[in-house]
């Protein structure tokens, strides 16, 4: 169900041709962004394209009160900045590391060739494109449509399915009040009622940052989504 909410570029390096990864992999050049760390910013030129090898980074924009809205959330696995590189345009967003995080870097120049010699990569770009537009097009129908209370049981889900490892018998959201209240399109003094109110029901605990998930079928009944 989470995935109209969610890109899939992850499925693109195991999907292709070993020689088309193994050339994406060769020429990767790996960097570390420490917490809070911007990977580029909104208007300016790029480069090249990014491949997210572990860690988490926020995709957001700024709205014309100065306030962040987030609009995505990249996890390990995912490629991202080349629609700019596509479309030959400045960044329409900024991308900051929301913890630290190891993120390869690829080349306007080796983006280009493998795009022009490998029918796979644009096929997989291509579909994951078309996708992120659905994704993106939900996501602004769920901020105009939805309440707080649905906004944020929904934004739950999507970084429970984000942060949960495998085999791993609990899992952990661990985000900012600020980020998560960004996300979900309010103010950090209305998210903190209404995680009081999840909690007072059960459907949540809290530690500190960290938030856990009791009940997922309660959450998803608060979001309104099936």
């Amino acid at each position: 169900m989470i995935t109209k909410f969610t890109f899939n570029s992850q499925c693109i390096l195991s999907e292709l041709p070993s020689n088309d990864r193994e050339f994406l992999e060769h020429v990767m050049v790996d960097k570390t962004f420490r917490k809070n760390q911007p990977i580029f910013t909104e208007g300016t030129l790029p480069s090249g394209i990014f491949y997210l090898q572990s860690g988490k980074v926020k995709k957001y924009k700024m709205d014309n009160d100065g306030r962040e809205q987030i609009i995505y959330i990249y996890n390990e696995g995912e490629f991202f900045g080349y629609s700019s590189v596509l479309s030959e345009n400045t960044y329409g967003d900024t991308t900051v590391a929301i913890e630290n995080s190891i993120i390869s870097f690829i080349t306007i120049n080796d983006f280009n060739e493998i795009l022009n010699d490998s029918s796979s990569f644009s096929r997989l770009l291509l579909k994951s494109l078309s996708h992120e537009f659905s994704v993106l097009a939900n996501l602004m129908a769920v901020l105009s449509q939805r309440t707080v209370r649905e906004r944020v049981a929904l934004n739950l889900l999507i970084l429970h399915d984000k942060y949960k490892v495998e085999n791993m018998a609990k899992t952990y959201i661990l985000l900012s009040r600020s980020d998560l209240a960004n996300m979900a399109g309010t103010v950090v003094e209305t998210l903190a009622r209404v995680l009081h109110d999840f909690k007072h029901d059960e459907l949540i605990s809290t530690d500190g940052r960290k938030i856990q998930i009791l009940n997922i079928e309660g959450l998803i009944k608060v979001a309104n989504f099936y």
